[in-house]
């Protein structure tokens, strides 16, 4: 059995909240430029972004939303996002970031289950988070309601026990079933800025094009709280867009690009790139699904710079592992970075392995949640009497600690780097009159990673496939609709869930 610890020297763990950490290094740097709007070149200076959070903070305590209370934020990439993210940690409350791209009954799901008390978002996506937020109020951001949170500034952070208050809530799929709120601490927060700071070789100065989105634990920690409190500039784009992506990059000389696969391939093959001047390119990052070394070679050929892989979970805050930026190793998916453990484990028996061998990665660090919001069952499956995370990816590790992902013993399917748990999907088909059986796999795809495929039972006169697809419309954000319908007559019930899909992913094969 192997224990693998990092080689790179432990952080400090400081008495810090998330936004005193961001403020310890902007304070420094005041008339700094530290967020810049992407389409409009609005910006905020360090002064001016810290001047707003306590304004917000200010506002929000004096209306009794700041300690003990979660505000949801549904709002794409934008300056004013990591307003309101900070602006609700230095009042002591919680935020719970939803997906811009869902739906009434997702959002209504997640707001009832945080608990939530209002919701933020924009103008645009008002109509649809009114129809989730029933009695709870919703604020559009730039309108006199939103204005109406700031007040007088709160000069100090609202005391909160640094490894008990949940400063936010995203939500993921875990190793199985339905989305979960995933209870982060400023703890974890503050630690696993710190921890990528030194295994990214991050340097002041950097900036970057943002389309990875803040609601999602990449862009949150990664592209908000690294780039603010690593002295750095983020640059938001509300969406992914190649020609806006590459221009920003070219404009403000970009060290360094932080992508998913989908991105990570047009970069390798897209003609467009071409047409503009890369050559402070440094490094590519990739994360949020696996590359192969194919790709990760191919994007490092074509703009002449390092191309690195790093691994995370919303579980883990989400950075775990970093391939080092000066020992690169093509296809690995990293080492494992500062204050942090991890071996591979036999997932049937516990037993751990050694080097070389796979099994389930197992991970332990101060990074690690907090649990699951309302799911001590789900809790004590993921993690270990003793700290141990258990991440339900198949992985081996070499002689020299690279970690190399091989397999997934989770059901959770990656479409472009988001996560979709096919027991969500399951469940609204089989909530479906004429439904009477419903089973979804993820099937390889080159550009998506993996595409939703659903297996339905149907009764005599039940849906047809266009029926479903207007069904999963209204009730599914859109990167959880399906792609194919295959009609069957019965669903093993028999096997294990790995076996089952398996099964499945072979009917699809055997039928192309």
């Amino acid at each position: 059995m192997a224990i693998f610890s990092s080689p790179f020297p432990d952080v400090a763990i400081t008495d810090q909240s998330i936004t005193e950490r961001v403020f310890s290094n902007l304070v420094n740097r005041p008339d700094e430029v530290v967020l810049i709007d992407g389409p409009t070149g609005h910006s905020l200076t360090a002064a001016a972004f810290m001047d707003q959070v306590k304004r917000l903070a200010g506002g929000l305590t004096a209306q009794g939303l700041g300690s003990g209370k979660t505000i949801a934020l549904m709002a794409p990439n934008i300056p004013e996002y990591c307003v309101i993210f900070h602006g609700v940690a230095w009042a002591g409350g919680t935020i719970t970031t939803l997906n811009p791209g869902y739906t009434g009954p997702e959002v209504a799901h997640q707001l009832a289950d945080a608990n939530s008390d209002i919701l933020i978002t924009i103008s645009d996506f008002v109509e649809t988070a009114k129809l989730g937020a029933g009695e709870r109020q919703v604020i559009a951001i730039g309108t006199p309601e939103y204005e109406a949170l700031f007040g007088p500034p709160l000069e100090a952070q609202i005391p909160v026990d640094l490894d008990a208050h949940t400063v936010v809530l995203p939500y993921s799929s875990g190793t199985t079933g339905l989305p979960k709120g995933v209870m982060l601490s400023h703890r974890n927060l503050v630690v696993n800025v710190d921890q990528t700071i030194i295994a990214g070789d991050f340097q002041p100065g950097e900036s970057t094009a943002g389309f990875l989105p803040l609601f999602h634990i990449y862009g949150m920690t990664v592209l908000m709280n690294l780039h603010l409190a690593g002295g750095g500039t983020l640059v938001t784009m509300p969406r992914f867009d190649l020609p806006m992506f590459l221009q920003i990059s070219q404009e403000h000389k970009a060290r360094r690009m932080w992508v998913v696969p989908p991105v990570a391939i047009a970069l390798a093959k897209h003609p467009l790139v071409d047409d503009y001047d890369l050559s402070h390119l440094e490094l590519v990052f990739i994360a949020a699904a696996p590359s192969g070394p194919e790709l990760t070679d191919a994007v490092a050929s074509r703009l002449s710079c390092t191309t690195l892989q790093g691994f995370g979970m919303t579980e883990l805050s989400p950075v775990s592992h970093v391939v080092p930026c000066n020992a690169p190793r093509s296809g690995a998916a990293g080492i494992v970075i500062p204050n942090t453990s991890c071996q591979i484990v036999n997932p049937d028996s516990g037993q751990g392995l050694d080097v070389g061998q796979e099994g389930e990665l197992w991970i332990k660090g101060p990074q690690v949640m907090q649990g699951y919001l309302n799911n001590a069952k789900a809790t004590a499956e993921t993690i270990t009497a003793d700290g141990w995370l258990r991440t339900g990816d198949i992985a081996r590790i070499d002689e020299d600690g690279y970690m190399f992902i091989v397999d997934r013993l989770k059901e959770l399917i990656k479409y472009k780097g988001f996560q979709i748990a096919p027991a969500e999907l399951e469940a609204v088909l089989v909530a479906m009159d004429g439904i009477a059986d419903a089973a979804v796999i993820g099937m390889p795809d080159d550009e998506a990673g993996e595409l939703p495929i659903a297996f339905v039972v149907r009764s005599e006169g039940g849906p047809t496939d266009a029926a479903i697809n207007a069904h999963f419309v209204d009730k599914l954000a859109t990167y959880k609709q399906l792609h194919k319908i295959r009609f069957v007559d019965e669903i093993p019930k028999s096997a294990s869930g790995k076996i089952l899909r398996r099964f499945l992913r072979d009917q699809v094969a055997q039928e192309s």
